[in-house]
């Protein structure tokens, strides 16, 4: 049912150091442009790799859900896994059948991608935040 991994989710106090860290530290050379999503409460920047992407995540405001992942860890971390699926409504009703938790409504919404996501609960996941995109048209 899940297809390729898209992205790991880095929440950050400052997308500027993680830029700085992964450009600096690990060679990173395809790096794009900071942008807002305030009705998701962040700031996001890619780091574009050979085989996925990081998706550094900073809060936007002080209502960001990212706040609160940072109160426990400051320096930031590893805060989702992404994995691209073709169809976002038919796999969100075949994880809720399967027991899983859907975070939020359990409606999708826009992810950054632009195109529609959901996240489910980490309880049911093994502990790993997940988020499942439906794979961009075009993008294979």
């Amino acid at each position: 049912m899940i297809g390729k991994l898209n992205h790991v989710g880095v929440a950050t106090p400052s997308i500027e150091d993680s830029v700085r860290l992964y450009r600096d530290m690990l060679g990173a050379t395809d790096i794009g442009e900071k942008f807002s999503m305030p009705d998701q409460g962040v700031w996001v920047c890619f780091v574009n790799l050979p085989n996925a992407q990081i998706e550094l995540i900073e809060p936007y405001d002080d209502a960001s859900p990212i706040k609160n992942f940072l109160k426990t860890n400051p320096a930031g971390g590893q805060h989702h896994v992404c994995f691209e699926v073709e169809d976002i409504l038919k796999t969100r009703d075949e994880m809720k059948a399967k027991g899983a938790r859907v975070l939020g409504t359990g409606e999708p919404r826009i992810g950054a991608h632009g195109v529609p996501i959901i996240f489910l609960h980490p309880k049911d996941m093994g502990g790993v935040l997940v988020e499942l995109m439906e794979t961009p048209k075009g993008a294979h």
